[in-house]
């Protein structure tokens, strides 16, 4: 989990009622200008989402927070991606793309790069050759050497029934775990990978063995 501290709070709370901490129960949209951009604030919206089922309502929140707040802990950047992944919960692609294209512009750090989730949110458009040209200006940048994003993108060509290329994707993303010492990724690339090989009907390669000989680090159980 994202972690930052949060100084600030929305406004108008009712009188006598005690606030939870980063919620309030003020107007969407509403912001003082003391509330600072943090993973620790954003976390708590989500949270909220993910029990209550809103997600439009913390997409639209985290997205004004990220117009209107001041950036502390977290960039912009995050926080518009951060909206947009709420904005595809919430079944509304094409305002998911409207946050990944700002995140994109941004120059600020995020925790994944933003062209991965605005593929998914062009392929939901039925946009698929808008997703698969961000898709291989994802390939010419070099990101295939970050396992996290060499998931990611996986995961999507999964969904799309694309098994090939995201065995190639996987298969990438294994080949950057090994180099590196990332075994927590190295044990889902591989899970995945397995996965698509066996739809694909492809007979057991070393890398499969890799899972049944439990040699993937920590998350494999040695």
């Amino acid at each position: 989990m994202r972690c930052a501290a949060v100084s600030g709070t929305r406004s108008s709370a009712p009188a006598g009622k005690r606030k939870a901490p980063g919620l309030s129960t003020a107007a969407v949209g509403r912001v003082s200008n003391v509330v600072d951009l943090s993973g620790e604030l954003f976390d708590t919206i989500e949270v909220n989402a993910a029990r209550t089922g809103n997600h439009k309502r913390a997409a639209v929140r985290m997205s004004r927070l990220a117009a209107q707040a001041t950036p502390s802990s977290m960039s912009r950047a995050e926080a518009h991606m951060r909206a947009g992944e709420q904005y595809l919960l919430a079944d509304d692609p094409e305002a998911a793309v409207a946050q990944f294209r700002q995140a994109i512009a941004d120059p600020g750090p995020t925790s994944d790069d933003p062209r991965v989730p605005l593929a998914r949110a062009m392929f939901a458009l039925d946009r698929a050759p808008d997703a698969d040209a961000l898709l291989r200006e994802l390939r010419e940048s070099g990101a295939r050497t970050q396992p996290r994003t060499c998931d990611l993108v996986a995961e999507i060509l999964t969904e799309q029934g694309d098994l090939r290329g995201a065995l190639d994707w996987a298969t990438a993303g294994v080949d950057a775990c090994l180099r590196g010492d990332d075994r927590d990724e190295l044990q889902l690339l591989l899970r995945l990978r397995y996965r698509n090989r066996v739809d694909l009907g492809m007979p057991e390669d070393d890398y499969d063995k890799m899972l049944d000989n439990r040699k993937a680090g920590p998350a494999a159980g040695t």
